[in-house]
């Protein structure tokens, strides 16, 4: 089973979306299943996993409607107040839908202290206690705090999104690979490659400025912890989106066939337990 990992759905609003700025005009506009259905069919995805792209508990109700009326959509990565004293309702409720495998918080838009917070920590902990994983996002600078967020939950699943958003568009490794091995070295986080092509320049960027990111990150997580991830339409600002898929397949294909099969599927399905 190939699983893309990685994607959102949206009806346009120009208030709720109002970070798609004039260089994402292209995503101006409705992104629904029937729109995915026919990128996947394309480019031979069984399976995908779809990721909030609003912090409102509604999203997250929206996503299990739509991942519920259409096979295809295998799991959703959900937003709750995690920060909410009264945050287990929500998680009670939630967690009774079998499609819901995760929750997300955009921390990447947050003081880096954030996901450092008693009562966000105590939020993390509840998902654990409902079977449901954490998926990170956040920019490289933030790596430092992220990986002792991960440390106070060694028991629990997260999944780090983006590749942790490296400075791709102006050639910087470091400290972003230095930090991505430490993260790494906990056995609970698995990584997906995802969300490049928007980190570099979108109308200049090449599969060889990729490469160093790309080898830095099988090096820290080996194909077992790596799962592909399209992140459209969000991508579409840089990269259709079987350009971005057959990218990921010609990394993977230089492996052995059960690697391969790790990072264009079967680690998707075991951090997310599709």
């Amino acid at each position: 089973m190939i699983v893309d990992a990685h994607h959102h759905f949206w009806r346009y609003d120009p208030v709720q979306y109002g970070w798609i700025g004039d260089s994402m005009a292209r995503l101006r506009r409705d992104f629904l299943p029937e729109d995915l259905a026919k990128e996947i069919a394309a480019d031979g995805i069984d399976a995908v996993v779809s990721v909030q792209a609003r912090q409102i508990v509604e999203e997250t109700e929206q996503l299990l409607k739509y991942a519920e009326g259409n096979a295809f959509i295998a799991g959703v990565v959900g937003w709750a107040p995690l920060v909410d004293p009264g945050i287990e309702k929500d998680l009670e409720r939630f967690a009774a839908r079998p499609k819901l495998k995760a929750m997300r918080h955009v921390l990447q838009d947050e003081d880096a202290s954030y996901m450092l917070r008693d009562d966000f920590n105590r939020g993390v902990a509840a998902l654990a206690r409902h079977g449901l994983a954490y998926d990170v996002l956040i920019y490289e600078r933030q790596l430092p705090q992220a990986i002792e967020f991960v440390d106070r939950h060694p028991g629990h699943r997260f999944i780090l999104d983006h590749i942790a958003k490296p400075r791709i568009r102006e050639g910087i490794l470091e400290p972003w690979r230095a930090n991505l091995r430490r993260l790494a070295e906990r056995p609970n986080v698995w990584c997906k490659v995802s969300g490049m092509v928007t980190e570099a320049d979108f109308k200049a960027w090449t599969e060889a400025q990729l490469q160093p990111y790309l080898e830095a990150t099988l090096e820290a997580f080996g194909p077992r912890r790596l799962m592909l991830g399209s992140d459209w339409p969000v991508c579409l600002a840089a990269c259709e989106y079987g350009r971005w898929v057959s990218i990921v397949r010609r990394f993977a294909g230089r492996l052995s066939k059960a690697e391969q099969e790790r990072i264009l599927g079967g680690t998707a399905a075991e951090a997310y337990r599709l």
